[in-house]
């Protein structure tokens, strides 16, 4: 079994990534929503930034979001697959609004506009995605239902290479990411990852793929960039381990103790719930309830 030790554990509050700060400039911004929406604004004015510094109930931070044309906008980007999406970008969406609304009176009479949201993932993970999914609030409760009172629809879009062409062309900043994280995972399967990171930005530095960004902030994005990339394979890393450990737990003490403590392992270490971490370690839907009630003792 491979030691996580050495691998930095994330913690979510860290600092600015890499994307979010690409696309804290209102320009890269209007370029990215040009190019989801096929227009061709040019007024950086008219946008308000709303991004969160802290989300109050998940201490973190959502990475962009902006008012644009009266439509609210969040930008999130993942580099694993995460169905908790939705949930996320409810309490994302919560505190935007309580922010927007501070100074109204929600007891009044009068009608209280808001803007509409839309939420967009910006997927770039190593696990193979569609290129294109929807995922929703719903999908979420348990039992399920359909006809949902509270709905919340979100679009993940796969920017890893080959997927979604046309945005990626119509949008450099975007592009420039895409092609900058592909090459640190391409130097990284050779070198150490300080090093890998180092090359890939030379490399895109000399191929004028985000240059002016990363002359200015090279030891900024190299900094995050680690972090990033080691958090990736910590999370990967204690997923496998959590699934090795419960099955030879099993064969020494039983399969259920086993099974648990792994599942325990993923809740306390990668705060998964207890659902996310019974989907990693491929528990069967028949066999989960035994499982959830020992972890609510």
């Amino acid at each position: 079994m491979k030691n996580s030790e050495n691998i930095i554990q994330p913690d979510r509050c860290y600092k600015d990534r890499v994307f979010r700060m690409l696309f804290k400039e209102k320009k890269a911004l209007l370029e990215l929503y040009n190019g989801l929406n096929k227009t061709a604004y040019t007024d950086i004015e008219e946008m308000t930034i709303t991004t969160l510094e802290n989300a109050v109930y998940l201490g973190m931070k959502n990475d962009v979001s902006f008012i644009f044309h009266e439509s609210l906008m969040l930008y999130e980007h993942q580099s694993t697959d995460n169905p908790n999406m939705p949930l996320r970008s409810l309490l994302y969406i919560s505190d935007i609004y309580s922010n927007l609304t501070r100074d109204k009176n929600l007891y009044s009479t009068k009608r209280i506009c808001i803007p509409e949201p839309k939420f967009v993932v910006f997927y770039n993970g190593i696990k193979p995605l569609p290129e294109r999914f929807e995922l929703k609030l719903s999908d979420l409760y348990q039992p399920g239902t359909t006809e949902p009172m509270l709905e919340l629809k979100l679009l993940v879009l796969n920017i890893n290479p080959g997927n979604n062409r046309e945005l990626l062309e119509k949008c450099r900043t975007l592009n420039g990411y895409m092609r900058f994280v592909d090459k640190v995972r391409e130097c990284a399967k050779q070198k150490p990852l300080a090093e890998a990171m180092e090359e890939a930005v030379s490399w895109c530095i000399h191929e004028d793929i985000l240059a002016e960004f990363l002359r200015k902030n090279r030891a900024e994005v190299i900094s995050m960039g680690i972090y990033e990339f080691d958090e990736e394979k910590y999370i990967r890393m204690e997923r496998q381990e959590a699934k090795e450990e419960g099955i030879q737990l099993g064969i020494q003490s039983g399969i259920q103790t086993g099974i648990q403590t792994g599942i325990q392992k993923l809740i306390r270490n990668l705060h998964m719930t207890a659902e996310e971490a019974m989907d990693v370690l491929e528990i069967p839907e028949a066999e989960r309830s035994k499982y959830r009630s020992s972890i609510q003792k």
